[in-house]
């Protein structure tokens, strides 16, 4: 993938952009409607036909995953701020939509915001993100160490089991470094999903209700983790220390256009539209396709397709030298070169 250059002045993309990052009260509404709705009405389907058929449970519970993808999307941008004009409904809407996805909302807030303030500074790595090291810090690292770093990025780790795990345990529990605020939202998540499951249990029984929620949450997480990860770890992402970072190159290098079927495109929330959202989180993202076409600037970021973005699966390492994500056989290759110039 060529890495083509950004050239315009954080004036000039602001002047862009700005149209765009107004809320609009009937696509809200709309999209609420459309997804939380959609949701609703398939949990009082499943109701119905629990006792029929488990295909048919297990695949409703499936598609009500991909809507929650897109409920995750609305909760995302009331924790910009950029879901409603009102703060106070925003808050709200962030509640509800987190509570569907399982997620702390003024935490997750919190955590997403370090992500947005920090994504390519590769001395402010840690927060919201996936964890890259780079070859020199994998090269010295203990055995344990890159031991444990393979396990977090084997595929089946990474897609299938780090979903469930990360949004049905690690967000019960509060960062050490996040405030009251951001504690006191995951206690509050926590007794609402017990709310939530004790009465969904009762009405559906305990063991349908499991494997209605698991269904659910395996989908959406693992389509969650998988547009996070393809958004920001692809070969000419963009990665560089604080001195020499750039919030604008690494909005519009390290952050890629998604190009997915509208199908697709729809269930995720225009998500994929990346770099817009990274250059100005203000832009709820029923604008942000409006936004990409505007300008030819915005045509610069790195373009995925599926096909392509399969490749980001293999990219494990961030390569100083050359600047560039590689695999662990690609360092393999380099070091044997290494080890064949030393030997000449």
């Amino acid at each position: 993938m060529e890495k083509k250059k950004t050239h315009k002045s954080v004036a000039e993309w602001k002047e862009l952009v700005a149209e765009y990052q107004h809320p609009h009260l009937g696509r809200a509404i709309w999209q609420i409607v459309n997804t939380l709705g959609s949701v609703a009405t398939i949990w009082v389907i499943l109701y119905f036909v629990k006792d029929e058929s488990w295909w048919l449970t297990i695949g409703l519970s499936a598609v009500a995953g991909l809507f929650l993808v897109r409920s995750f999307i609305i909760f995302h941008d009331c924790g910009h701020g950029s879901f409603f004009k009102s703060k106070k409904a925003n808050n709200i809407l962030g509640f509800i939509s987190g509570m569907s996805v399982f997620t702390p909302y003024h935490h997750w807030r919190w955590e997403h915001a370090m992500h947005h303030a920090t994504n390519g500074d590769l001395d402010r790595r840690g927060i919201g993100d996936i964890w890259t090291l780079t070859v020199r810090e994998y090269l010295q690292s203990s055995r344990m160490t890159r031991f444990n770093y393979r396990l977090v990025r084997n595929p089946f780790i990474l897609f299938v089991f780090a979903p469930l795990f990360l949004f049905m345990v690690l967000e019960r529990f509060p960062s050490k470094k996040c405030k009251p605020r951001e504690r006191r939202s995951v206690h509050t998540m926590n007794l609402a999903l017990l709310i939530w499951c004790v009465t969904m249990g009762s009405i559906f029984g305990f063991i349908p209700f499991l494997v209605i929620q698991v269904t659910m949450m395996a989908v959406a997480g693992t389509c969650g983790i998988w547009l996070f990860y393809v958004q920001h770890q692809f070969e000419d992402t963009y990665w560089a220390q604080s001195e020499e970072w750039d919030f604008t190159a690494a909005a519009m290098e390290g952050s890629s256009y998604y190009k997915l079927p509208k199908i697709l495109q729809w269930f995720s929330g225009n998500i994929g539209f990346h770099h817009i959202h990274h250059l100005n989180a203000m832009i709820p993202n029923y604008n942000l396709e409006r936004c990409h076409k505007s300008d030819p600037f915005f045509q610069v970021a790195p373009e995925l397709n599926i096909l392509s973005s399969l490749k980001s699966i293999n990219y494990r390492l961030w390569d100083e030298d050359n600047s560039k994500m590689i695999g662990f056989r690609e360092l393999k290759r380099q070091l044997q070169m290494n080890d064949l110039e030393q030997a000449a």
